[in-house]
């Protein structure tokens, strides 16, 4: 499996990137929730406003997924956009 590097700038590219990776698991949110020990009508709502996910939520969802969380500079002061968080 090829590996992507993704930026994030604003919270809804976090509840894609969720969902993408869920759905390329060929997990249904119905799975997930049970893994991550939540409701899917939860799941849902996450995906949805990722914004709302706590820290430890977020950690424990990456792990679920096979996904990691990286945090650094930006290489150029031209990649520095608004935000939504």
């Amino acid at each position: 499996m090829q590996q992507h590097n993704l930026v994030l700038f604003t919270s809804p590219q976090l509840g894609q990137i969720l969902q993408s990776s869920r759905k390329a698991k060929k997990l249904s949110q119905i799975q997930l929730a049970k893994r991550l020990a939540l409701s899917q009508s939860r799941v849902s709502h996450l995906e949805k406003n990722p914004e709302q996910l706590s820290f430890a939520q977020l950690i424990k969802w990456c792990a679920v997924l096979g996904l990691e969380l990286s945090v650094g500079l930006r290489k150029s002061p031209a990649e520095q956009v608004a935000t939504d968080w």
